[in-house]
């Protein structure tokens, strides 16, 4: 792709104006510091490990990751622009939400931290950490990302729209879930507070 200027190469300016070669800026769905827009279930990209961004936008530009409003999006950027975006967003930091508690958090809890034994279904903090704080570069945070994204996510690893992701696993997983049950883990993630920026995220400050 043929760069207009230096500022289709800078994360910061793709992310909140667009580009003049038609990218659109990724402020209108993910919010104009990354925060997304939980009511719609776009995902929370601040903070988030630049490994991972890049595999994400590559896997929807390849058509591994399927989604109907980010692929066209992401066939548009070069390498360099899904890079220069990563580093970016995963130098933002989040924005914090209101947790509310109750009896669909409990439930959402206990399948996060212990899983469901009988159903052969491992705790989902065994790969995300505790309060779903993300482990290392390959297993992001969960905490605080948007309810309706991660419900999406799920049910898309069931039907087999997103690639199965580090060791193959969550194809397995998610086909061991109801509907209810990822609606209760979904809910559970969102209301956590979210973690710390952490090193690994090898983002580059705005």
């Amino acid at each position: 792709m043929a760069l207009a200027n230096a500022g289709e190469t800078r994360g910061e300016d793709i992310a909140i104006n667009g580009s003049a070669s038609g990218i659109p800026a990724c402020s209108s769905c993910h919010g104009m510091r990354g925060e997304g827009n939980a009511a719609v279930g776009f995902p929370r990209l601040a903070g988030l490990p630049v490994p991972y961004l890049t595999g994400q936008l590559t896997a929807l530009a390849d058509g591994s990751r399927r989604n109907v409003m980010m692929s066209p999006v992401a066939k548009l950027l070069s390498d360099r622009q899904r890079q220069a975006l990563a580093n970016y967003y995963a130098a933002l930091p989040g924005v914090a939400k209101k947790r509310e508690d109750g009896e669909r958090f409990a439930t959402g809890h206990l399948l996060a931290t212990a899983g469901y034994p009988a159903r052969q279904l491992p705790a989902c903090d065994r790969c995300h950490g505790q309060q779903g704080a993300g482990v290392g570069t390959q297993f992001p945070a969960l905490a605080g990302q948007s309810e309706v994204y991660l419900e999406n996510q799920l049910t898309a690893w069931q039907n087999g729209e997103r690639p199965p992701g580090p060791l193959n696993l969550m194809p397995g997983i998610t086909s061991r879930l109801t509907q209810d049950q990822i609606k209760q883990v979904a809910g559970y993630y969102s209301r956590l507070p979210l973690p710390p920026l952490s090193s690994e995220s090898q983002g580059v400050a705005p």
